[in-house]
């Protein structure tokens, strides 16, 4: 039998933490291996506990989702944890900058369970999770003002076929989605991702869009 992905659920409203504890909990794939309200508690468990992933809100007291997040999953974290963000459309530019910070993904609190579980699954099965239908409108709103500003299309290593490849990622395509835009096979596409991935040092298509939003690709 496979084991179950141990998850750690981060809320500061208890009301909708124990709902997130009690769906998470019914799945016979998932473990809560505990709970807290704040960013710093969070940390701390997470060294104690081990979880697969952990379900992080955004806007919490002592420390945030953003900052917990960063110390978590961000750049120099020796042993990084998968965080899924979780939040509300007005605090979407939080959300940006916990994906800048290392979180796997973000899904909506209004977002029904089984996204929830399937969000969960994904994250802890190594694959990033962006919602398509709102990562345009979620990244790009903020990214003029974070956009470094010598940020510029020539300053990546990138091919022209690699550039447009991620270019599709950030406006949120799928693989099978990018592979009839380009009319290419889904396999030649994975190969694409995996050297847009290695090129840039980047972890997960996460990252991938940030970066492509950061360095002026995408209007």
């Amino acid at each position: 039998m496979t084991a179950p992905i141990r998850v750690l659920v981060c809320d500061d409203q208890v009301l909708i933490r124990t709902g997130l504890v009690t769906i998470i909990g019914a799945q016979p794939d998932m473990e809560v291996v505990g709970e807290c309200g704040d960013g710093r508690t969070a940390v701390d468990l997470s060294g104690r506990l081990g979880p697969d992933v952990v379900v992080m809100d955004v806007r919490m007291p002592v420390l945030d989702g953003i900052g917990a997040t960063r110390l978590l999953a961000g750049a120099g974290v020796r042993a990084p944890v998968k965080v899924l963000v979780v939040t509300t459309f007005n605090l979407d530019e939080y959300v940006y900058e916990a994906l800048r910070a290392g979180a796997s993904g973000f899904l909506l609190k209004d977002a029904p369970p089984g996204q929830l579980l399937h969000g969960i699954r994904t994250v802890a099965s190594g694959a990033a999770l962006l919602d398509p239908g709102v990562t345009r409108q979620l990244v790009g709103r903020y990214a003029a003002r974070v956009r470094p500003a010598g940020g510029s299309p020539d300053d990546t290593p990138l091919t022209p076929r690699e550039l447009e490849v991620l270019r599709l990622i950030a406006d949120g395509l799928s693989n099978r989605e990018i592979a009839g835009a380009l009319v290419i096979s889904q396999e030649t596409v994975k190969t694409f991702v995996s050297r847009i991935l290695a090129k840039l040092a980047l972890r997960d298509r996460v990252q991938a869009v940030v970066y492509a939003y950061r360095h002026g690709l995408v209007a």
